[in-house]
């Protein structure tokens, strides 16, 4: 099994960006219409403050009312910190929303689903790694501590996330990462590379990647320990949540790209509270 280290991994691929444009705050603002002082507390090297699109939850949602900033739960992978930037189409930062994430580890599973691994056989039920909850600050970032993630059949490295701004005005959106850091980790980096089946999804051919757009696409940059990956998370506070899924008409599609995860299903988890039970109070802004 060959082991590199972090530095070695982003190096050796040189990325600063997936598919989104950078940009500067200048840009922001000419791009917008925004003003120095909105755009002055953007994230440095985030993309446009466009409205993301709502995009599909997937079928491994589920709310273990953890308001936590660090959600490895001390699972093995390469240290990333997400840091999202909640702001409106005229890039205000909102302070207070609810940002929640959960996303797979380093072997490609999630947390409180059973029937899951590359044969089926992994069972997670009861568990919470790769789950959390955080409330925006006064800029508007909420930042998570957590691992890489890895990938399952079917769907491209991403990472799961909603924003709150009251019971009904919800965004569920997904970000990613660029195929090059990722395809070099999953080749080179342990637990990555102790798989027994080949990635077969990337980027440019997972639909629900596509339909994000490049305004889910984040910036991720080296730090001295960790990676920072970082987006500016778009919203319509005016909008209004189609059936409590989230943000536009009709709500969001099925998990596309090869379908559901295997094992998974739409259903909450099994072995677990009741979610409607579990949710934190969402802060009024």
């Amino acid at each position: 099994m060959t082991t590199i280290n972090r530095r070695d991994a982003f190096r050796a691929v040189a990325v600063t960006a997936t598919g989104g444009l950078l940009i500067s705050q200048q840009a922001f603002a000419a791009e917008t219409g925004a003003d120095a002082t909105q755009t002055a507390a953007l994230l440095n090297g985030a993309d446009v403050c466009v409205i993301v699109p709502e995009v599909t939850e997937g079928p491994y949602y589920f709310d273990p009312a953890l308001e936590r900033t660090d959600i490895t739960e001390g699972r093995p992978g390469i240290p990333t910190r997400i840091r999202l930037q909640v702001v409106d189409a005229a890039c205000a930062v909102l302070a207070g929303a609810r940002v929640d994430i959960w996303h797979c580890d380093a072997t490609g599973v999630y947390s409180g689903y059973a029937n899951q691994g590359d044969d089926g056989s992994v069972d997670t039920t009861g568990q919470t790694f790769m789950r959390g909850t955080l409330f925006t600050d006064a800029n508007g970032i909420a930042e998570f501590e957590t691992v890489y993630p890895s990938w399952y059949s079917g769907r491209t490295t991403h990472v799961h996330f909603k924003v709150f701004l009251d019971q009904t005005n919800i965004l569920t959106g997904q970000i990613f990462f660029p195929d090059a850091l990722s395809q070099y980790i999953y080749d080179n980096v342990a637990p990555y590379n102790d798989r027994a089946i080949s990635r077969d999804t990337l980027n440019a051919n997972d639909s629900i990647a596509t339909q994000s757009t490049r305004a889910a696409f984040a910036f991720v940059k080296e730090l001295e320990q960790e990676y920072l990956v970082a987006m500016i998370v778009g919203v319509d506070p005016a909008a209004t949540s189609a059936d409590g899924m989230g943000m536009g008409a009709g709500g969001p599609p099925p998990d596309g790209a090869g379908g559901p995860p295997p094992g998974g299903g739409m259903g909450g988890p099994t072995g677990t509270a009741d979610p409607a039970t579990m949710t934190p109070p969402v802060k009024n802004l």
